[in-house]
Order: structure tokens, then C-alpha cells, then sequence
């Protein structure tokens, strides 16, 4: 946990019980957490006024990406991914954010969520955290966004491998396995990035008070970026199932050339 003031971090831990002594407007606190207990929330309900339905959904987690406001707070949920190549598989983290006038608290969940470099990176741009605790909720969008990238291209890979198999005649194992994995994977990525498309549309453009005006261009750039990037998902999910077609095809011809065969060697 850290204040700002000005945009500039204040030296030392913040202590989150002493919140209710500091009011100034060009200052808000960042507090992270991970996999808190209900007891840690207790604590940072006397710094952040949290709202119940708030409290039940970031203890419970496994959410979808959604937007909701309580008066002029915000509350975002984001899904963080990371793809391994060895098991041709997405592994999926969640962070909540809540944003009021005054603070910003993230939590996570799973480990593909780290939000240590965000915030050192952050700290460098004291302009941007000038604009309070929006410029904070921005990043963290940011961060995710960019995180799909990689993922959606390592998936991309894969699949053009499986592409080469099926209608390579000389590869004798059955892909079919494979592509069902990969089209299972492709929807898990897209029921964590379509969702978040009207989230960011409207943070993009529509007035909020913990969004400053000069940050919402941030946000309408962070929008396209996800809406490229779902695209590219959209047109894997096609493509995939082409390609099942296609290999579902060249099984029952080559079943049929050998019931020829069969037959053939019978009548002789």
C-alpha cells in the first residue's frame, strides 16, 4: 500500500488506518492484494468503503469481466492469461479493482496477474498519476490487454502446425485430438476477452468521476488493442473448426479408398 500525492509516491509503507486523516484532492492511496483473507478485508474496509457486493465477489473470485459502479466508485474485473506451449493450454488469473475519488485497491488471484512492474512503471510517469486514481485503474487495463497479445500468437502458432498435419498425407497420427484441445482453449480466451469489450467502450466514453477526461483517449487506445485482438481470436475459432472439417473429410475418403481395396481383394 502507497499514497501519492501530486503523482508522486510518498516515501515508506501507508498505513491504511490512518486514511481517514488525509483528504487532500491532489492525493489517493494504491493498495494491493492477493488471495485475501476475510480478516485482511475487514482492515481495508476501514481505508476503502467498500461495498458488500464488492467484499462477497472479490473473496469468491471466478468472475467475468465486468463494469459495475456503487455512486462514484468503480469496480472492474479483468482476466489475466498466460499460455503453455507444453500443454498447448491457457492459465487464467483474475484482478478486481475498485477505484473511488481517493484510492485505488487491486485484488488478485492466480499467478498470472503480477502488478509489481505495472506499478514501478507507473511510478516513473508522475503526469499521468497526477490524474488520480483513474491513471492507476488505466494501467492495469493496459497491462491485461497486452497480455492477450502473446497468448493469441502462441495459439496461432499452434494451430498453423495443426493446419500443416492434416494436410500433410504423410503425417500417420490423427490430429482430431489436438484441434479439439485448441478449439477448447480459443473459447476459454475468448470468454475472458469478449466480455470486456463494453467495459472499456464505456470507459472509453462515458463520464466518470474517478476516470479524468485526458485519461479516456488511454482507454479508447486500450479498446481498439482488444478489439484487434478478439478478432484475431474470432478468426481462430473459425479456422479451427475448418480445419476439422477438412480432416474429418480426408478420414472418410481415405476409409473409403480402403473399403475399395478390401473389396477389390475379395472378389479376386
Amino acid at each position: 500500500s502507497a499514497l501519492y500525492v501530486q503523482g508522486v509516491r510518498q516515501p515508506g509503507q501507508f498505513d491504511t488506518t490512518q486514511w481517514q486523516s488525509v483528504h487532500a484532492e491532489d492525493s489517493f492511496s494504491w493498495t494491493g492484494l492477493f488471495e485475501p483473507t476475510k480478516a485482511e478485508f475487514e482492515q481495508v474496509r476501514r481505508h476503502v468503503d467498500l461495498h458488500d457486493l464488492v467484499v462477497e465477489d472479490a473473496l469468491n473470485a471466478h468472475q467475468r469481466p465486468k463494469l459495475e459502479t456503487y455512486g462514484e466508485a468503480v469496480f472492474l474485473v479483468l482476466k489475466t492469461a498466460r499460455y503453455r506451449d507444453d500443454v498447448e493450454e491457457a492459465e487464467f488469473g483474475e484482478i478486481q479493482v475498485f477505484v473511488t475519488p481517493h484510492a485505488v485497491l487491486h485484488v488478485r488471484h492466480n499467478s498470472p496477474s503480477r502488478l509489481t512492474g505495472v506499478r514501478s512503471t507507473l511510478e516513473t510517469k508522475p503526469e499521468l498519476l497526477e490524474h488520480g486514481p483513474g491513471a492507476v485503474l488505466h494501467a492495469i487495463v493496459d497491462h491485461v490487454v497486452d497480455g492477450y497479445e502473446p497468448v493469441v500468437s502462441a495459439i496461432e502458432t499452434d494451430v498453423r502446425e495443426v493446419e500443416r498435419a492434416v494436410f500433410n498425407r504423410h503425417v500417420g497420427i490423427n490430429p482430431v485430438e489436438r484441434i479439439y484441445g485448441l478449439m477448447r482453449t480459443v473459447l476459454l480466451v475468448q470468454d475472458a476477452l469478449a466480455p470486456l469489450l463494453s467495459p472499456l467502450d464505456q470507459l472509453a466514453n462515458r463520464p466518470f468521476r474517478v476516470v479524468a477526461p485526458e485519461l479516456q483517449e488511454y482507454f479508447r487506445d486500450a479498446h481498439d488493442h482488444l478489439v484487434e485482438v478478439n478478432q484475431r481470436v474470432d478468426t481462430l475459432h473459425d479456422l479451427l473448426g475448418s480445419i476439422l472439417a477438412a480432416n474429418l473429410t480426408q478420414v472418410s475418403i481415405r476409409q473409403n479408398e480402403d473399403m475399395r481395396k478390401i473389396s477389390a481383394w475379395v472378389a479376386i
